[in-house]
């Protein structure tokens, strides 16, 4: 070993030759005192070589009391360390500086409250106040106190700080227990006098003057940094709580510490009284750790909670226990000194090569290749022009093959039948609600067409093949108000959304040049809620819209006409058309409700049920379609779709759009001002697409070939400019279907043990099934006379069906619901367990208002074209005004993307719950 061993071991071995004890005759323990001229152990006795970015450390241990003189809370300073520990006596005069000892059960206390404890390292604070915010916002997040007693505890934590110096002004101290009043009150088990302080500190003289000054502060080296350690009892605690602060720098904590030395460390030590706890001896072993040279040097490097702990057990495996026994003697004692050798020249023998100081340079702390925060991560800018468009291509396309071989699969298969129902129903949905609100300009025969070319182009040139295209509500709301806007200036529609398109490509060229796709990262949870929430708000809404408009054209009435003429409409009021409408959506709502639930049940085998489950929403259209085609006597509206590659409207307009007008001469000033819807189309589709792709990405999905936002998003939007052209509507990426595909193609491993989850043992990252899915939408264009069949009520359904499912994943509606019940039925979740109601209730409130001013644009004509506009005002909303009400622990809990991926089905949950977009 080094010379520096060879000291510290001499010093060990000097310290218990020269200590003179006598064999206990009494119940108190004598100990001699040290001759004057004996050699203690120094400052270069205990010299050891600090790695690099370590800094010796002075420890200062302070319990929480109350003053004799104005019965006050406050910090009493108890001990502290310098190599040496060094206690203070109750007449205020140090004693005598000695080797720490600890019992037994201190250390096995530390250990465990240190497992379970909170570590914050690299705080970037300055103050204790913002410290002790950082750490009981922690404290709340991991569950070791309530919310409730937050305020207690930063109270107790910013009391006033005591010294030595101080004892004799405040008329002496006492032990205290602090009630959840925040009083002190005294401890209900009898207190004693530690060992350390009968054995050390009987030597104090009973006068001012003549008080034992510190024999250690001298001795502190200049560099050093200090641990602040705090203990204390709390009856409102249901247990030992444990907080490890490592500040980035060290900074003076006001009058915490005696000494003008910089705190690097905190740590507190709070809980309730108990029979077998004494925090001072427990907060003695945490100072004596924070002391020893080995944890120190760990605790500076340390990068998660775990390597702390590692290194306490480490300390643990060097330390000696002495069992009791009738009359140790010195010589007895002696003979311990080879084992404490042993133990220290194995404690020391890791750290006595110094590493490679570029190691902990090459560490990267951020995550791993194709994590966010890695090195290659893909939304993190290059800086360079299309530099993300770039990587995307380099990073998937030298992939292409294998995304061939990878498909060759039953799997694959099963999951492109059953994708093609997935976005052939929502596709003939949204169809015939797109003729019904863009006056049949556009309907099923054009979104199917462009479901179907726009789907297989993204399948054979995108980054993130899983991805599924469709229409959206967001972009059928947009229509609507387009059309509406177009009709009121006296505009035509299709050539404005071709002049759109035109803009649309543009954007997305500039915004894929200058990797716009990093904004995704502020679009929260927040924004992601109110939006889903209003858009299932319109898809319920509607829905009745669309029943009471057919109630007033058919009303219930006692006498009808007779031969009613009903091409190309009914000329008058029809009976039973109303009744039967109800029921048909209805029917259609409660079966797709039910079928959904249905693969959550026990009954039949676990495949069968899925399958049902899957196909539920073409099962429950099935029915109620035969339910209708049955009912021969009662006229329904059924959907029209065009014979063939028809437009849906061939009397106003053709397959290719003129940008300059089809019956007039498209205003010049409007060719430009398109810009500005333009902008909105294309925040609709980078919301829903890229925030898709998040969803998809994420880690526990383990996809090893990556995604691409920029080059996707290209795709995405430039394709939908082009569709622009032809008439038909763009389109983005479904968030719903996007995830039930990735599901389908996910291979679940068998679990590693009773009743644990099942593992995902890889994904069929492929392309031939989304390819052969569009192109089987694209077929489905010549079924034109068995959708025919199809009542429109049957689709109204299957909207309230989106609707009512979209509000399974957002946790707003959850919350809202909460405003309604008491806090006894809250549930167990930690946006209820860790912020206090009225925060929660708070926060709610302002989404409410948030979502009741878009429900306000969205109603009026005249700004119901700005709701994209107003949706992205919210992102700003939360970045800077929600962090000046909330503290960042609450954000943190309501506005977290905790929403897992759901692979086995469980009570309740499926891909709606993973997300927070709308359908």
């Amino acid at each position: 070993m080094g010379d520096s061993q060879e000291d510290y071991e001499e010093g060990l071995e000097e310290i218990l030759e020269q200590e003179e004890y006598e064999d206990p005759v009494g119940p108190v323990v004598q100990v001699e005192e040290p001759k004057a001229d004996l050699t203690e152990p120094t400052t270069t006795d205990y010299h050891t070589t600090s790695q690099p970015g370590t800094h010796e450390v002075y420890v200062e241990l302070h319990e929480l009391v109350m003053d004799e003189k104005n019965q006050e809370l406050q910090w009493m300073e108890a001990a502290h360390w310098v190599r040496l520990e060094e206690n203070l006596g109750q007449d205020g005069a140090w004693g005598r500086p000695h080797l720490s000892y600890l019992n037994f059960w201190s250390l096995l206390e530390l250990q465990s409250t240190f497992a379970k404890g909170t570590v914050l390292l690299g705080l970037s604070e300055t103050s204790l106040a913002g410290v002790a915010n950082q750490l009981l916002d922690s404290f709340i997040y991991e569950e070791q106190i309530r919310p409730q007693d937050r305020d207690e505890l930063l109270r107790i934590l910013l009391l006033k700080h005591s010294h030595a110096g101080d004892l004799e002004a405040l008329g002496g101290v006492k032990p205290t227990v602090v009630t959840r009043s925040g009083e002190p009150s005294e401890p209900l088990l009898p207190q004693h006098p530690s060992l350390e302080t009968e054995l050390f500190c009987e030597q104090g003289e009973g006068g001012t003057e003549g008080r034992s000054p510190s024999g250690i502060l001298e001795k502190i080296p200049p560099d050093s940094e200090a641990t602040l350690v705090l203990v204390g009892r709390a009856t409102f605690l249901e247990r030992p709580i444990l907080g490890f602060v490592r500040l980035q720098e060290a900074v003076e904590l006001e009058d915490a510490v005696k000494l003008p030395v910089p705190v690097r460390f905190l740590l507190v030590l709070l809980g309730p009284e108990a029979p077998h706890t004494d925090y001072t001896q427990l907060g003695r072993a945490a100072a004596t750790l924070m002391s020893e040279r080995v944890f120190r040097m760990d605790a500076y490097l340390a990068q998660s909670r775990g390597e702390l702990v590692h290194s306490l057990e480490n300390f643990l495996d060097c330390s000696l226990v002495l069992p009791p026994s009738d009359a140790p003697s010195e010589q007895a004692l002696l003979s311990l000194v080879p084992v404490q050798r042993e133990l220290l020249r194995r404690r020391y023998l890791p750290s006595t090569a110094k590493p490679d100081r570029s190691f902990y340079k090459g560490l990267d702390l951020n995550g791993g290749p194709g994590v966010p925060g890695g090195p290659d991560d893909p939304l993190q800018r290059t800086g360079k022009l299309f530099g993300g468009l770039v990587r995307d291509i380099r990073r998937r396309y030298p992939r292409y093959l294998s995304d061939i071989t990878d498909a060759l699969s039953p799997q694959v298969l099963a999951a492109v039948i059953f994708i093609y129902f997935a976005a052939l129903s929502p596709a003939i949905t949204f169809g015939g609600l797109l003729g019904e609100k863009t006056q049949n300009l556009m309907g099923v025969s054009e979104l199917l067409i462009s479901t179907a070319v726009q789907g297989v182009l993204f399948a054979l040139l995108a980054a993130q093949p899983l991805l599924v295209l469709g229409f959206s509500g967001p972009l059928l709301v947009f229509e609507e108000a387009f059309l509406s806007f177009c009709n009121n200036n006296d505009l035509e529609y299709l050539v404005g959304r071709v002049w759109i398109g035109f803009w649309l490509i543009l954007l997305v060229m500039l915004v894929v040049a200058f990797e716009g796709s990093f904004l995704v990262r502020f679009i929260s949870r927040y924004t992601q809620e109110i939006f889903s929430f209003l858009i299932s708000l319109i898809f319920i809404y509607e829905t009745f819209t669309k029943l009471i408009k057919i109630f007033q054209t058919h009303p219930l009435q006692q006498h009808y006409q007779h031969n009613v003429t009903l091409e190309p409409q009914p000329q008058a009021a029809l009976p039973n058309t109303a009744l039967l409408s109800l029921v048909l959506m209805a029917g259609t709502f409660f079966f797709a409700m039910m079928l959904r639930k249905f693969k959550n049940s026990s009954y039949f085998p676990g495949k069968l049920r899925r399958v049902i489950g899957d196909f539920g929403v073409p099962i429950s259209i099935l029915i109620m379609v035969m339910v209708d085609f049955f009912i021969q006597d009662t006229y329904t509206q059924k959907l029209k779709v065009p014979k063939g590659l028809q437009v849906s409207n061939t009397s106003a307009r053709g397959w290719i759009i003129h940008p300059l007008g089809l019956y007039s001469k498209f205003p010049t000033w409007m060719m430009f001002a398109s810009a500005l819807p333009a902008l909105l189309v294309f925040i609709l589709i980078f919301l829903e697409s890229q925030i898709t792709t998040l969803i998809i990405s994420k880690p526990e999905r383990k996809l090893i070939k990556g995604s691409g936002f920029h080059l996707d998003l290209l795709l995405v939007i430039g394709m939908g400019g082009v569709a622009a052209l032809f008439g038909m509507p763009w389109l983005s990426a479904t968030t719903v279907r996007s995830v039930t595909h990735a599901n389908a193609l996910t291979v679940m491993g068998k679990a590693s043990a009773p009743g644990a989850a099942a593992q995902i043992q890889e994904v069929k990252e492929q392309r031939l099934s989304g390819l052969l899915v569009s192109v089987l939408v694209g077929v489905s264009i010549l079924m034109g006379a068995i959708l025919s069949h199809i009542p429109l009520a049957v689709l109204f359904g299957i909207f309230l069906y989106m609707g009512v499912t979209s509000l399974s994943g957002i946790q707003l509606f959850d919350r809202i619901l909460l405003l309604f019940k008491p806090p006894k039925y809250h549930p167990d979740v930690p946006y209820v367990k860790r912020v206090k109601t009225w925060r929660m209730h708070l926060f709610t409130g302002i989404q409410i208002i948030c979502l009741a001013l878009l429900w306000a644009v969205k109603t009026f004509p005249e700004t119901s074209l700005a709701l994209p506009f107003v949706l992205i005002l919210t992102v700003p909303l939360r970045r800077l005004l929600l962090p000046l009400i909330f503290r960042n622990l609450e954000l943190q809990c309501l506005d977290a993307d905790d929403a897992k991926p759901t692979f086995d089905e469980e009570e309740g949950q499926d891909e709606y719950d993973e997300v927070a977009m709308p359908v």
